[in-house]
């Protein structure tokens, strides 16, 4: 892969402070307790409809915040459009060396079944993995549903943006754990899910405003020998300043990794 379309990101924790690329977050920031050993973290990011950039700045100052030591390998490759194939993938030991995969990538027309299972291949023979919002539409015109038992949830389409009250339905999982009982989400997309596969299991959920259904919008899944964490939340920026949020992303990654 040209290096001009792989930005590797260094997260290094200090006792006297914490530097994320130019943003620096103090050591009064972090949170208390001993932080976790480091994660190797691959962020794939990148296609329709969202502010990558900034997306992808919240999450690596979220993990420096919670005192989360990592070293970031971002991938945002494929432009702005719906159909692209990331070269990334092509290399059949792409994610070798992670600790976990976060996918925010957002290709809804790509549905090359080889290509897709380039992906899903390494993911099912252990390469945990987490979510967010636009990889569940990600190869939604595809006609096999390789990323979706992958992804442990099947969604083709979303309602509007809203502040949804998200319900925790699994107490008493680590990745819940200090999650708000009354919490509303920031202005963001319900995605309606058709299916939450056997593997999966609802962390979370959210009402529709619209036909009044529940859907899960926390989850985790096992994929093979993966872990996924996933999240349908995540197209605003205002929901990338939801502290909330960024922090069931970082337990999320963690949980995924064993860590």
């Amino acid at each position: 892969m040209p290096m001009s379309r792989l930005l590797q990101c260094f997260v290094l924790v200090l006792a006297s402070s914490v530097l994320v690329d130019a943003g620096r977050v103090n050591a009064d920031d972090l949170a208390k307790g001993d932080a976790p050993s480091s994660l190797n973290i691959l962020l794939v990011t990148g296609g329709c409809c969202h502010d990558y950039d900034f997306q992808t700045k919240a999450m690596q100052l979220a993990f420096a915040k919670h005192g989360v030591g990592a070293v970031w390998t971002v991938v945002n490759d494929g432009g702005t459009g719906t159909d692209a194939q990331i070269d990334l993938y092509k290399n059949p030991n792409w994610a070798d060396g992670f600790d976990v995969v976060i996918h925010n990538e957002c290709f809804a027309s790509t549905t090359d079944p080889d290509y897709i299972r380039s992906i899903t291949k390494s993911h099912h023979a252990g390469t945990n993995a987490v979510v967010v919002h636009c990889a569940m539409h990600t190869y939604r015109d595809a006609k096999i549903n390789d990323w979706r038992e992958f992804l442990g949830v099947t969604s083709r389409r979303h309602d509007h943006q809203s502040h949804y009250k998200i319900e925790v339905v699994a107490k008493d999982h680590p990745i819940m754990d200090g999650y708000p009982a009354d919490h509303v989400s920031a202005m963001d997309e319900l995605y309606i899910i058709e299916k939450l596969w056997p593997t999966a299991t609802a962390l979370a959920t959210s009402v529709s405003e619209k036909d009044g259904k529940t859907y899960p919008v926390l989850w985790t899944n096992q994929y093979g020998k993966a872990r996924v964490f996933g999240t349908t939340y995540g197209h605003s920026n205002e929901t990338f300043e939801d502290e909330v949020f960024l922090k069931s992303l970082v337990q999320g990654a963690r949980w995924a990794a064993g860590k």
